[in-house]
């Protein structure tokens, strides 16, 4: 087992939140383990997306309103289903319960976010790609 594998196993446990792993190969034992570092009780926004102008915008009620729909595992963002598909939601965007809002990568599996409730997007608090952790607000949902 060279370093570069080490290096790999390592930033993989990172970017997936595990805390430890255990790896046995031609004979060899490899125990990793790391310190899990406490979240930010609230992490601030990454990015803001603007929808795109209409001719009759309804205003968006206060981002200070609403209901934070949170991540439920640690994982990477994806707004939409594919890269080259149109988001699932935008600022501005009416949804339904059960709506899929985005899906978060965790683990090499895609893991579609529902709606919780219906209403309106009023903000999106991450980008694309990023890792996002347990708990980290997503979107907010104004009804």
């Amino acid at each position: 087992m060279d370093v570069t594998t080490i290096e790999q196993l390592a930033r993989l446990m990172k970017e997936t939140g595990l805390s430890s792993l255990e790896l046995s190969e031609e004979g060899a034992t490899l125990k990793l383990e790391r310190r899990q570092e406490p979240a930010p009780a609230q992490p601030a926004p990454v990015s803001h997306f603007t929808p795109a102008p209409t001719e009759n915008p309804e205003p968006l009620p206060s981002k200070e309103e609403g209901t934070l729909v949170l991540s439920p595992t640690v994982g990477v963002f994806y707004a939409a289903p594919a890269p080259d598909a149109a988001p699932y939601v935008k600022i501005g965007s009416k949804i339904k319960k059960g709506d899929v809002l985005c899906v978060i990568e965790a683990m090499k599996l895609m893991n579609e976010i529902p709606a919780e409730t219906e209403g309106t997007v009023s903000e999106i608090l991450v980008g694309n790609g990023q890792v996002v952790e347990f708990g980290q607000p997503l979107f907010r949902i104004v009804s």
